[in-house]
């Protein structure tokens, strides 16, 4: 089961998970949704249906009253009704036509003297109007009223007339007079209203079928979510550790992937703490314990000889200094988090910077009868934490010699560009294996711990190197083989450009 971070890291994607679903309520989003998309065509219909339908109604009427008032407007001329408007005949189909339509018919003469009004309210009057102008002048109108419920017609009464003597004859139309005429859109309006009333009904069964799908839908959805809550409820709960896995959608499936991919990770920093903890207080508890054991047998002898004191006591201050170096380790360790640990950016020499290292560690190396090579192509200038950098060069050098064998040696090459400065640390020591190699930056990781131990190293200095390495943002790459040797390859930027 993960530790700590492990299940920080699962309740803190539950709790974004429950404020998606439940805060956010996307839930409550699909249905709105699904239910505005299902409702907008319905409603866009119905009014597209009866708009449609009370044009089209409209139109057919003007259509067949425009065509009778033609037929009536020949009848007119023939039965002479504008000089004359005593025709009974003429007078009866005014009357039908006016009942037919529910509407008002109105005979105009060239004069705009109104001849006949079957409301009889305006005979003899004279109407002036833009509609009755223009008809005088030859052109049809109609319009409709929606609001007042009527259509208003205006058709010239024309008469053909022939002009001019023998073949030579032209036939003209001529305006004699204008019907106005004025009719009811109740029965049409009273139609409209009926398939109104019937689409609302139609409209309200779709309007709860699509609330009804609506919130199906929603659930179906969402579902795959709740399936990855209660996963992480008890993955919280430590009922499992079992990967999550929900392949009802291809989001599910990302987010359980991307939980998992997270939760691995937290696993294995959970492992590397515990494992950290546990290195720490063995290699705190070694010196301290092998001290103890010293003191202890000094203290069961009355009467031990000087040197067995001397002896001892030298022991106990090589235990003390390795205790020592491993508390300074630790804390430079802890200084070096990259994610809080301020630099002290500075122009540095590279060159002078790796001479004194060099000087300062040639000593060790004559010692272990090592020869120490050091190759500068050219100069360097670089904004870097002198400190951190000196840290970084020193353990790699160190290490190269530590682990190095008799006769051996290690070359130091500084090499530059115009973004990147390089260091290489190579070495002719016992090398390191191939499975190892993805480990040595390990806090406390030996490959040869006895080896290690013998030689008074800590298991840190590759740690606390690459720590500095990234805080720098650069790189830092290993090639080794086993009794061959090992070379180390440090890449920083030339100029440090924080984030």
């Amino acid at each position: 089961m993960c530790g700590l971070n492990g299940v920080w890291a699962i309740t803190l994607l539950k709790d974004k998970i429950h404020k998606i679903i439940f805060l956010r309520s996307l839930k409550t989003r699909i249905f709105l949704i699904l239910f505005i998309v299902g409702l907008i065509p319905c409603i866009s219909m119905r009014y597209a249906i009866l708009q449609n339908y009370e044009q089209r109604a409209v139109n057919v009427r003007t259509s067949d009253i425009t065509t009778q008032l033609r037929i009536l407007a020949n009848h007119l001329i023939t039965y002479h009704y504008l000089p004359d408007p005593s025709s009974e005949v003429i007078n009866a189909e005014l009357n039908q036509l006016s009942g037919l339509y529910d509407g008002r018919v109105m005979i105009i003469n060239s004069d705009l003297r109104v001849v006949k009004d079957t409301y009889g309210i305006s005979e003899n009057k004279t109407i002036i109007s833009e509609e009755v102008v223009r008809c005088a002048k030859g052109e049809s109108a109609s319009k409709y009223d929606r609001d007042n419920g009527y259509i208003e017609m205006t058709v010239p009464i024309t008469e053909t007339v022939s002009f001019g003597n023998g073949s030579e004859t032209e036939k003209r139309d001529l305006v004699r007079g204008v019907m106005l005429v004025s009719a009811s859109t109740d029965t049409i309006k009273a139609t409209t209203d009926a398939l109104s009333r019937q689409a609302l009904i139609i409209e309200v069964i779709v309007i709860l079928a699509s609330l009804i799908l609506s919130v199906l839908a929603a659930q179906v959805l969402i579902r795959p979510f709740e399936k990855i809550t209660e996963a992480l409820d008890k993955a919280q709960e430590g009922y499992t550790d079992d990967p999550i896995c929900v392949t009802d959608c291809i989001e599910t499936e990302h987010i359980g992937d991307a939980f998992n991919r997270v939760l691995g990770r937290m696993k294995v920093l959970d492992d590397s703490r515990q494992e950290f903890v546990s290195n720490v207080s063995h290699e705190l508890k070694t010196p301290i314990t092998s001290m103890k054991v010293l003191a202890d047998s000094l203290l069961a002898q009355n009467d031990a000889p000087i040197e067995t004191y001397r002896e001892f006591m030298e022991d106990i201050a090589t235990e003390i200094e390795r205790e020592d170096k491993i508390i300074n380790d630790l804390l430079s360790l802890v200084k070096m988090d990259r994610t809080a640990a301020d630099l002290n950016i500075a122009e540095v020499d590279v060159n002078v910077l790796v001479e004194l290292i060099m000087r300062r560690l040639r000593p060790i190396a004559q010692k272990r009868d090592v020869e120490l090579v050091y190759e500068s192509l050219r100069p360097v200038t670089a904004a870097v934490d002198e400190v951190k950098i000196t840290l970084v060069i020193s353990n790699l050098v160190e290490n190269a010699i530590k682990y190095n064998r008799e006769h051996g040696w290690v070359k130091v090459t500084l090499d530059a560009d115009h973004q990147f400065f390089t260091v290489v640390v190579a070495d002719s020591g016992i090398g390191i294996p191939e499975e190892s190699l993805d480990q040595i930056y390990e806090r406390f990781y030996r490959v040869d711990k006895s080896r290690s131990r013998e030689i008074g190293g800590t298991g840190l200095g590759l740690a606390i190197a690459k720590n500095a390495i990234l805080m720098h943002r650069g790189s830092i790459r290993v090639e080794s083989k086993v009794d061959e040797g090992t070379t180390f390859t440090v890449k920083i930027p030339l100029s440090y450009i924080p984030i």
